[in-house]
């Protein structure tokens, strides 16, 4: 998926009137702890506090190009991709409908019905989820938003553009973690590579209980695998979509797995070396970091804190088993 500078530009600017470029760091207390330097793109910092709410940015400002989307819009998710729709029709003053599954995030729940969603719970994961909201938007003329698209991409891209821009060509990390839920933010990254020319390699991280990327990676084609993660919802796919595994075979270096118990572990980390609050998947880059030491031991690598927004409970759970 390539795109060009104009429309990188055009992305940058749409997203920066909401968002400014969210800040980096190489912690000290990181680098003590894994033995080589952790530059840290902190996603969470942004108004929705993850980086999806970059897409639905640039997802909106081109449906508006486009005519709008008559009735409304409607879309399925586990939290920050319904944040980021019900951040955006705000903006461009749309009536949105999210579907998620039962026993979602409380706290992503309410703070999508504090954007002025109209929040449906239907199924038992994203799958589920996302066919039902296949299904409403056809019945009532409502255009569906995918957690995969080009111009969803176009948009996460921007704090990958900020992150490989920041360093001077050829200082860059030599690797970066990506975590992998429905694919755009890997995409994202291998898309923000060649646009600056950067040479770090790109690791995908999936959660070890939602392995779809995983498999149909080392397959070469897409394969089903069940979802039981409890702590990394953002990564709960059961089935890859297809464009998004072609770009990741095609521009990862490696896919490894994270289990909720290594998750739990980076949550714990960030909060004791950095004080910031990730959410499950928001931690995921560093766990596989974490996991993979020895290999970068002495060397560079960055990882995206994707997102901060885990609810109070399960945070308090995961601090008290330190």
């Amino acid at each position: 998926m390539r795109f060009t500078r104009d429309e990188v530009e055009a992305a940058l600017h749409t997203v920066r009137e909401v968002v400014p470029a969210t800040p980096q760091y190489a912690w000290p207390l990181l680098a003590r702890r894994l033995g080589m330097t952790v530059w840290v793109k902190h996603e969470n910092h942004t108004p929705a506090g993850a980086f999806k709410i970059r897409g639905g940015l640039t997802y909106f400002e081109q449906l508006a190009r486009e005519g709008g989307a008559g009735c409304g819009v409607i879309t399925a998710t586990r939290g920050n991709h319904g944040q980021s729709v019900g951040f955006a029709a705000r903006k461009y003053g749309l009536a949105a409908t999210i579907v998620v599954p039962h026993g979602n995030s409380v706290e992503k729940n309410a703070a999508m019905r504090a954007l002025g969603v109209e929040l449906v719970e239907h199924g038992d994961d994203f799958q589920a989820a996302r066919e039902h909201a296949m299904r409403l938007g056809e019945g009532n003329g409502l255009h569906m938003i995918p957690a995969f698209h080009r111009d969803l991409v176009r948009g996460v891209m921007t704090y990958w553009v900020e992150f490989f821009s920041s360093f001077a060509r050829g200082d860059e990390p030599e690797a970066v973690f990506v975590p992998i839920g429905q694919g755009s933010g890997f995409c994202a990254a291998a898309a923000a590579r060649a646009h600056t020319g950067a040479r770090s390699s790109l690791v995908g991280v999936v959660s070890a209980h939602a392995t779809t990327y995983l498999d149909s990676f080392r397959a070469g084609r897409v394969i089903e695998a069940p979802v039981t993660t409890r702590l990394a919802d953002g990564m709960a796919c059961r089935i890859a979509d297809p464009e998004a595994l072609e770009i990741v075979l095609r521009e990862a270096d490696d896919v490894i797995a994270v289990s909720d118990d290594d998750v739990a572990e980076a949550m714990r980390v960030l909060f004791a070396d950095t004080h910031n609050v990730a959410e499950g998947a928001g931690a995921a880059a560093l766990a596989a970091a974490m996991q993979e030491r020895e290999r970068w031991r002495g060397r560079s690598v960055g990882v995206p804190l994707t997102g901060g927004n885990v609810d109070t409970a399960v945070f308090a759970a995961v601090l008290s088993r330190a």
